[in-house]
C-alpha cells in the first residue's frame, strides 16, 4: 500500500497499488493473461505500423446483501484493439445498372483474335 494526502483535509490515507493488485489477482493468472494480450498488441503494432490499444477494466461490486463486513467481488476485464493489415483493394467500374464490373462500360470493346504462329522465317 502507498500513502496519499488529501489536500483539503491534510488526512493521510492508504491507497491500493493497482499494479500489485493486478499481479496478484487470481494467483497471478490475470497478470499472465494481460501480459500475453500486451505482447500480442505490441507485435501487431510493429507488424502493421498502426496504433492499437489495450483497455483494462477493474469491476468492483458492492458487498453481498449490503453487509458492510462482507467481501467485495472484484473482477478484471480486458479488451485488445490490435491493428489489422489493410485489406487489398481492386478497382471496379459501375455499369448502367449500378453494378460493379471489372471493365469500363464506356470503353469500346475490340474483338481480338490470336494470330497464327509459324516456325519458319523469311530470309532477307
Amino acid at each position: 500500500m502507498s500513502d496519499s494526502v488529501d489536500t483539503t483535509t491534510g488526512e493521510i490515507t492508504e491507497t491500493a497499488p493497482v499494479a500489485a493488485f493486478l499481479a496478484s489477482h487470481l494467483n497471478g493468472r490475470t497478470e499472465e493473461e494481460l501480459s500475453g494480450e500486451f505482447h500480442t498488441l505490441l507485435e501487431a503494432v510493429r507488424a502493421h505500423g498502426k496504433k492499437g490499444s489495450l483497455t483494462i477494466t477493474i469491476i468492483v461490486e458492492p458487498p453481498a446483501n449490503g453487509v458492510e463486513s462482507a467481501p467485495l467481488p472484484i473482477g478484471v476485464e480486458s479488451a485488445v484493439k490490435a491493428p489489422k493489415p489493410t485489406p487489398v483493394k481492386s478497382l471496379y467500374f459501375l455499369d448502367n445498372d449500378g453494378l460493379p464490373v471489372r471493365e469500363d462500360p464506356r470503353q469500346i470493346a475490340f474483338n481480338f483474335r490470336t494470330a497464327p504462329t509459324t516456325d519458319t522465317f523469311k530470309d532477307a
